[in-house]
């Protein structure tokens, strides 16, 4: 860290800091918070994951098979055809709020994890 002032305005406490030492402990800061998070039971996915979603892969896909499920334990999971399973991972169809929420509960994702 570098040199840390504090001075005092109108009765007031200030410090003044280079701004790479602050963003350093913004950064602490937001570390500390998702360590809690995850801590506290927070799901994180794992790289692979991640990488398949950033390439524009189908989430639904991509969190089934994260959860190792196939696509009849999906359908059967979630009370919908295998056809209209299939449909909604290859982007055939959007899907009907009611079934991207049996999927996301059934994945045990947000639905925001699904758009």
């Amino acid at each position: 860290m570098g040199e840390i002032n504090r001075i005092t305005i109108e009765g007031k406490g200030y410090v003044l800091m280079p701004e790479a030492d602050y963003e350093d402990l913004l950064d602490i800061v937001d570390a500390r918070a998702v360590k809690a998070r995850i801590d506290a039971g927070e799901e994180t996915w794992p790289d692979n994951v991640v990488k398949a979603l950033i390439a524009g892969e189908n989430p639904a896909r991509v969190f089934r098979k994260h959860r190792g499920m196939t696509m009849a334990e999906l359908a059967e999971k979630t009370g919908l055809s295998q056809p209209y399973v299939s449909e909604i991972e290859t982007g055939k169809k959007a899907g009907s709020i009611e079934a991207l929420k049996a999927i996301a509960g059934a994945l045990m994702i947000s639905l925001d994890d699904l758009t």
